[in-house]
């Protein structure tokens, strides 16, 4: 065959074999009662609001060196 197809059957192959495997582990499921407490934790959290710092440090520029052109 042609190197060329191989390649090609091969990309196709890892392709289609990719988008069948889900990786998570078994004990991810769905829970109703963590979601709810989840989203009231948040709710709660969404009143505050966080202000960066007044006087932030602010990094000054280093100076290099200029490289001259043999």
């Amino acid at each position: 065959m042609k190197p060329g197809l191989m390649i090609g059957l091969a990309l196709a192959a890892l392709c289609g074999a990719s988008t069948l495997a889900y990786a998570r582990p078994p004990t991810v499921m769905n829970s109703p009662g963590y979601d709810r407490r989840l989203q009231e934790s948040r709710s709660q959290l969404g009143g505050s609001t966080m202000t960066a710092p007044a006087d932030a440090p602010v990094a000054k520029p280093k100076h290099t060196k200029k490289k001259r052109v043999n």
